[in-house]
């Protein structure tokens, strides 16, 4: 911990979420001595070359980022060792951990997570909740161990899911919500006061990746399915159905 009761962090995220979470931790002047996310990609119809949302953000405040190809080699963990970091938070990086990498920083690794674990455990949380008709979702604040979203709660923040809410909303929701929990574990860690609670294995689930296959409508499925499959999947990647042999696709119903 820095002099003015600051944590020095290594930050590693991609997406929008992760994004939300780092902005609060710069403006609460958290010292981020490194950002870690996944390299420049081409997207949209142009294939235009874009930077990640947390680079975007880190670039923007002077940060330092890296965008290593894996975590495994020698030097990236050597870079990580000489950011001299309390701990790292991780949101969304979209790359696993290696057990030398979770063992660098004294405080540990910690994950916000986009779900209520053990439930929901794995990389589409936020769409597998409302596709599979969840009332209530919410983020846990989690240290982080070799297994996927396995490691010991420190804090959960629920959320109501209401009957009429798409997957974008609830997205951006929860993405609020995370940067939140994590200064509030932050705040109970200037205290020394971390609760570690082990999740029950027995009642985990798991939200598997969103396969291409999955967005087409399935018109077995009872209506409440279907609608929750919809609104899950809306605005993106986008449920759709076929009519007279053109695809549609269907962002609420």
């Amino acid at each position: 911990m820095s002099e003015n009761g600051k944590f020095r962090i290594v930050f590693m995220g991609t997406p929008a979420f992760a994004a939300a979470a780092l902005d609060p931790l710069i403006s609460d002047g958290q010292e981020i001595a490194l950002v870690v996310t996944k390299k420049d990609k081409p997207k949209g119809r142009g294939y235009q070359v874009e930077q990640s949302e947390v680079k975007k953000l880190a670039l923007k405040h002077g940060i330092e980022v890296i965008t290593p190809d894996t975590l495994k080699d020698q030097s990236v963990q050597d870079k990580l060792k000489s950011a001299g970091a309390d701990l790292f938070i991780v949101a969304a990086y979209g790359k696993i951990l290696p057990k030398e990498v979770l063992d660098i920083p004294p405080m540990g690794c910690i994950n916000i997570h986009a779900s209520l674990l053990p439930a929901l455990r794995g990389a589409a949380p936020i769409n597998r909740a409302i596709m599979e008709g969840h009332t209530e979702g919410g983020i846990t604040i989690m240290y982080m161990d070799e297994g996927v979203d396995t490691g010991d709660i420190i804090l959960q923040e629920k959320m109501p899911i209401p009957s009429d809410m798409n997957v974008g909303k609830y997205h951006d929701e929860m993405s609020a919500l995370g940067g939140k929990a994590i200064i509030s574990f932050l705040k109970m860690a200037e205290k020394g006061l971390i609760p570690r609670t082990k999740q029950d294995d027995s009642k985990a689930t798991y939200a598997k990746k969103i396969e291409k296959s999955e967005c087409k409508i399935d018109f077995s499925l009872t209506a409440e399915q279907t609608c929750n499959m919809i609104r899950g999947l809306s605005p993106c990647p986008g449920a759709y159905a076929f009519l007279c042999g053109k695809r549609i696709k269907i962002g609420c119903a």
